[in-house]
């Protein structure tokens, strides 16, 4: 990918530089021909080929923060569940009358 991009951008150069050069052209004609038809498109296509790459970061830093939850969890579930007596309904756990019985309104 980079060799495409680099040779891309050496002739957009070539282009620039036929441009300043021309007895019609100009130096700013220069700088928009290799601005618009070399920087601006190899930008987009670097950024869109980069996507899966950004993508895996991504994920591997979300799973590392997944990782370290857990752990942290675990570490204040064995910490809870080292106390001797603990009040009703202060675990990990919802209560067990959560819905109203059929029939019944609440």
């Amino acid at each position: 990918m980079h060799l495409v991009i680099i040779a891309w951008l050496y002739v957009a150069l070539m282009m620039a530089v036929a441009e300043a050069t021309n007895t019609t052209g100009t130096v700013l004609g220069a700088i928009f021909t290799f601005l618009l038809y070399g920087a601006l498109p190899v930008a987009i296509i670097a950024y869109i080929m980069r996507a899966p790459v950004r993508r895996r970061a991504r994920q591997a830093r979300e799973q590392a923060a997944r990782e370290a939850a857990m752990v942290a969890g675990a570490a204040a579930q064995a910490g809870a569940s080292s106390s001797s007596a603990l009040a009703p309904d202060q675990g990990s756990q919802a209560p067990a009358d959560a819905l109203a019985p059929i029939g019944k309104e609440p």
